[in-house]
């Protein structure tokens, strides 16, 4: 789904909900760089894991109130107000106060649009470190211990007051580098090698896709890119759905484990959709799949507390012939 705002339109973004907790956040991601080691490339749609850069960071502040993209206006997975800075490549500084300008919340989240790794538990530590402490922000460092101020999580009204010092400074904000606000500002830090991760080169986004390859991460990687691109906000038990898929294909057929999964899904659908309609429908086939398992180790023999069958006649129990490919 995608939402498409005009840049330079103020409040066009979905603002706060009511009763919302007024602890929430904004984000502001800055998309519009020249990615100049990348030859040019538009970064911010380059695909790592089936997914586009931006749509990855998207994911990560999904939680926020509103979520400010500045850029060229593209396709998103998720919907987004757009803003662009004057003029048009007018470096961080530039891009970071158009962003702002669309935001409500006193505490602001500020990403780059190339974090492939970045998760929202990240961002719910940098929120989480900036409420506790009396600092104007907390960014993370990355393995070297260098700051990353594009990765952090800041108290807006700082930023404005010295966005608005810097700019009458200088007169305009355009081509100012990012560390003339961060030098003003009183910041706290969190390591995070992983989250910190950017990809400003081809080798850095080689690097990304072999590493949501490996075994420890590509299941989560793929659920995820999944659910993107249909859609789906739902958090499941992923484990239990994949011991219901194992019983199945154990205790029936193998084909049975992708069928079952399936149906679960349409089952949970039918009944409202959530985690408790998954978790209800995955227990139910989950109890089948046993009972199934239970009567095929059995053979002829009743399960316990049971009465014998009579055979009626000359028929069998169950006269239903074996169709299966290597019945014999």
């Amino acid at each position: 789904m995608t939402a498409y705002e005009h840049p330079g339109e103020p409040g066009a973004g979905p603002g706060p909900a009511q009763g919302e907790d007024p602890a929430g956040y904004d984000a502001v991601v800055l998309a519009g760089g020249a990615a100049r080691r990348l030859g040019g490339t538009d970064k911010p749609g380059v695909r790592v894991g089936g997914r586009a850069l931006l749509d990855r960071v998207l994911a990560a502040c999904a939680g926020a109130r509103s979520t400010v993209v500045v850029a060229a206006p593209r396709p998103t997975a998720r919907p987004v107000t757009w803003a662009r800075e004057d003029p048009p490549g007018g470096g961080p500084l530039a891009a970071l106060d158009a962003g702002l300008g669309h935001t409500t919340a006193e505490h602001v989240v500020v990403l780059s649009a190339d974090l492939p790794f970045l998760r929202d538990a990240t961002v719910g530590r940098l929120l989480s470190a900036l409420r506790e402490s009396g600092a104007d922000g907390v960014l993370l460092t990355d393995p070297g211990g260098r700051d990353q101020p594009l990765v952090a999580a800041y108290r807006a009204p700082r930023l404005r007051e010295e966005l608005a010092r810097l700019a009458g400074r200088h007169g305009a904000l355009a081509g100012l580098p990012l560390r003339r606000l961060t030098a003003e500002l009183n910041l706290t830090r969190v390591s995070d090698p992983v989250a910190s991760f950017d990809c400003d080169t081809w080798d850095d986004i080689a690097t990304a896709r072999a590493r949501i390859r490996e075994h420890g991460h590509v299941l989560d990687e793929w659920i995820s890119a999944v659910k993107d691109e249909l859609g789906i906000d739902l958090d499941v038990d992923t484990r239990g759905l994949l011991d219901l898929a194992r019983d199945a294909a154990h205790g029936v057929a193998r084909p049975a484990a992708p069928l079952t999964t399936f149906l679960v899904g349409y089952a949970a659908a039918q009944a409202g959709g959530g985690p408790e309609a998954v978790a209800e429908a995955a227990r139910k086939a989950a109890a089948l799949a046993v009972r199934w398992e239970e009567e095929s180790a059995s053979g002829a023999q009743p399960l316990a507390g049971t009465a014998p069958q009579v055979p009626q006649g000359d028929v069998a129990p169950d006269a239903t012939p074996d169709t299966r490919p290597d019945a014999g």
